[in-house]
Formats: C-alpha cells, structure tokens, sequence
C-alpha cells in the first residue's frame, strides 16, 4: 500500500501551501502532487449539497482509495511520503479515519491566531465572490446555520480556530510524539529554525531546506454593487471558467484590511474558552491571542516529548 508517512492537517490559512511546497524540495521527503487531496473528510464521495463555492471544493476531492493510494505510488524507495490537508485537524471524524489508516503517521499542526485566521479565512473567500456576507463578524455570527445548512468546513470561520478542543480530541487517538505544533509566525519569521524542527520530527536531514515560498497576499474589493453582481456570477461558474472573474474582482481592490480592534475586540468572545484549554493541553501560553494584535518575542511551539520549545523569535 501507498499511504503517507506524515500528514500536515491544520489549520487552514496557517501556510500549509508554502510549508508543502517548502517540504517538496527536500530530497528526503516525497509530497503529493495534489496538496489537499481531502482523502480522510468522507468515507465515500462528498455531499452533494453544501454553500457557495462548495461543488469546486468537492471536485478535488480524491476520495477513492485507489486514487489516494496513486498519489504516493512514485514515491523513491526510503522517502517519507506526506501530503497536506488542513481541514484533518478540524474534522474530528478525519482523526478517527487517519488513526484507522495510518495509525504510525506524524502530523503537523500550525497554530495562528484564530482571529486573525477566520479574518484571513473570510478574506480570501470574499475576495473570490465566494462570500456573500461583506463583514467578517457578520459572516462568523451566521456560521451556525451555515453549518446546520451544510456548508463545507472552509466557511467555518469559527470552528477552524478552535484548536484546543480538536487538539484535546487527537491525543485521545494519538501519542503525542506523534504530533508537532508550532505557530505561524515561526514558519513566516523564522523559516529555517522552523523547517529543521520539522525535519528533525520527521527524522530526516536538517539543514537543507532554509526558505518557505511567500504567500499571496489577497486583493480586497470593496462592498458595491458591481461586487454582489459579479460574486453572484462567480458562485455558478465552475473552476476553469471562474478564474477570469476572480481577477475582475480583484482587479480594483485595495491591499487586504486589517482588523480593527473593534472588529477583533467583537471576535475574541467565540475564542476565549478554547485558548484557556489549548494553553492546558499543550502547556503554553497563548495569551497574546485574546488582546489588540501584536508581535512579541518567542518562538513558541510544543516539541513531540512535550516539553515547551525556547522564545528567541516574534509569534502572535
């Protein structure tokens, strides 16, 4: 059988594309071809049914176990084969599945601010006409009937971040040896330190990879007419045909908008339990996630035998 070795499963909008690309060049390491094959979110095809933007979702969902196993088949003899999808962390049933399939796998989990994240998470999909709601607190206070109507896991703006109960759910099902966790602003301040942490819980050679590709920084369109208009065309074009649109969506967009703190101040409410029990899972303090953005010293993550990584980098 060709299954992955490593999985790289949460969260989204946390760099896993640069990081899968980043591992990609290590001669050590085999990386699917299809970054987020989704191969663990169903035990059959995909629903039919779900919100704006969701039939291309399921499109690329490799769900046949043949498929699946194709993906790796290429893989040199004594490579580590692993592949990147971001939804695993948040799918409670995608743990149960992984742990069925490749019990000996290593994951890898990044940390972001899930303030941050659900902004960022809302702004690339209003930017793609594949938000219909023009505030990211409106579209995170909507998100329960979002889910009861079966939107796909990438409108979950709110449950994504919540790290410490899907964490606290994968140490039922894996050791924690297991699982490495790190924070964003690791991989974006300091990418070599973090990228030989990597390599060194995966046990392959470290020093050999130094840069993570940088990330696209989505246009922000402002709320108009021409925007409900074209976003309304582009949730009823297939891939292929919508990526034209995308562009005359951005075309006369802004550079990306932070956050107020008004904006945040509303937003740490749906966060605040969950950062108190991520702190007691993984014994760091993640404090700065529930005050105005900053950037402080630390270089924060958990090593795999638990103990608390040394602060001599900037994380938020």
């Amino acid at each position: 059988m060709s299954l992955p070795d490593f999985l790289v499963i949460g969260a989204p909008k946390t760099g896993t594309t640069a990081l899968h690309t980043a591992l990609q060049r290590h001669p050590d390491l085999y990386l699917s071809a299809v970054k987020e094959p989704k191969h663990f979110l169903t035990d059959g095809p995909p629903p039919a049914r779900g919100g704006p933007g969701d039939a291309e979702t399921y499109r690329e969902h490799v769900w046949r176990r043949e498929d699946y196993e194709a993906l790796f088949a290429a893989a040199p003899p004594g490579t580590l084969r692993g592949e990147s999808t971001p939804f695993y962390l948040y799918d409670l049933d995608a743990q149960r599945r992984i742990r069925a399939a490749v019990p000996h796998a290593r994951l890898i989990v990044i940390l972001r601010d899930p303030v941050e994240r659900a902004h960022s998470n809302w702004t690339h999909l209003w930017s793609a006409g594949l938000e219909p709601v023009g505030d990211v607190v409106r579209a995170c206070a909507q998100e329960r009937r979002r889910i009861a109507a079966g939107w796909a896991h990438f409108w979950h703006y709110v449950g994504l971040g919540r790290y410490g109960e899907q964490l606290s759910h994968l140490f039922t099902l894996f050791p924690r040896e297991q699982v490495l966790t790190f924070r964003y602003r690791d991989l974006v301040d300091r990418p070599a330190q973090t990228l030989d942490l990597i390599c060194g819980f995966l046990g392959v050679r470290a020093g050999l990879l130094t840069e993570v590709p940088r990330e696209n920084v989505t246009a922000h369109p402002q709320a108009s007419p021409r925007h409900t208009l074209l976003s309304a065309f582009r949730r009823r074009l297939p891939g292929t045909l919508a990526e034209p649109l995308e562009n005359r969506l951005q075309q006369r967009g802004k550079s990306r908008r932070p956050l107020t703190w008004e904006q945040r101040r509303e937003l740490i409410p749906y966060f605040a339990d969950d950062v108190a029990l991520l702190q007691r899972v993984t014994g760091d303090d993640f404090g700065d996630w529930l005050r105005p953005r900053e950037r402080s010293g630390g270089l924060v993550g958990t090593r795999p035998d638990g103990q608390r990584q040394a602060r001599n980098g900037r994380s938020t």
